[in-house]
């Protein structure tokens, strides 16, 4: 996901659901970075990884890339009424929103 950033002009945010088995650590975010860098380029390295365990899905199961954009910026929400668990999105934001205050 894109979000707005003051150097580059834009960032990568990550959100990431886990495998049953594996638990959120410095470490794992580190080599996730590490993988995007090799994988796709270091230009495309996350400024920014969240781990959640679920993201905002429509009732067909499509992820809702504007809500996370919205996330990602600290931006209003909008409307939530297509989701099929509007709560998701708002757990990712208050998560995210806490992650953003540590990396300041």
């Amino acid at each position: 996901m894109g979000k707005t950033d003051d150097t580059t002009g834009q960032a990568v945010a990550a959100f990431v659901i886990l495998r049953a088995g594996n638990e959120p650590s410095d470490a794992l975010v580190a080599e996730l970075r590490d993988h995007v860098g090799q994988a796709i380029g270091p230009i495309a390295k996350p400024r920014s990884i969240l781990f959640t365990e679920d993201l905002p899905k429509t009732r067909s199961g499509k992820i809702m890339r504007r809500l996370l954009r919205n996330v990602a910026e600290d931006q209003a929400l909008g409307d939530t009424t297509t989701l099929a668990d509007p709560g998701v999105v708002d757990g990712i934001k208050s998560r995210y929103l806490s992650t953003a205050a540590d990396e300041d």
